[in-house]
């Protein structure tokens, strides 16, 4: 029996992904705000924006190859690499962040996220074709 294309939703997580990193990229308190690295009368550093624009950049371009790579072994390597991006921001911003809850936020939200991306891993094949070679 053939099996349906389900590559949307590794897909759909992808495109997610790059909205948010342009959104961080272009309004770097997209990040900072809820990170609490701004807000509440602070201003972030040079360094602090350079750095939410360079991670905007990064989910930017790890979502867009999520949300455009072939099935199959190239749209597993662009979700590995993007759950790889969560697991580095579940370790640092969950043990960096200067503010505890702020931290634990950071955490369930790259846990949750990275997870989410590593069970499309189970969509990322291309169809099987059937006998007649009909998907």
């Amino acid at each position: 029996m053939p099996r349906r294309d389900l590559t949307w939703i590794p897909r759909l997580l992808g495109a997610a992904t790059a909205a948010y990193g342009a959104a961080v990229a272009a309004k770097p308190d997209v990040l900072l705000s809820p990170t609490k690295l701004s807000g509440g009368g602070r201003t972030p550093s040079a360094g602090t924006t350079l750095l939410a624009r360079a991670v905007g950049g990064r989910d930017l371009a790890s979502g867009l190859a999520m949300a455009l790579a072939p099935a199959g072994t190239p749209l597993k390597a662009a979700i590995a690499v993007r759950v790889g991006a969560d697991i580095v921001d579940l370790v640092v911003l969950g043990s960096q962040l200067p503010d505890r809850d702020a931290r634990e936020k950071a955490t369930m939200v790259a846990a949750g996220w990275g997870a989410l991306c590593a069970l499309s891993l189970l969509a990322a094949d291309p169809p099987r074709r059937g006998l007649l070679g009909r998907a």
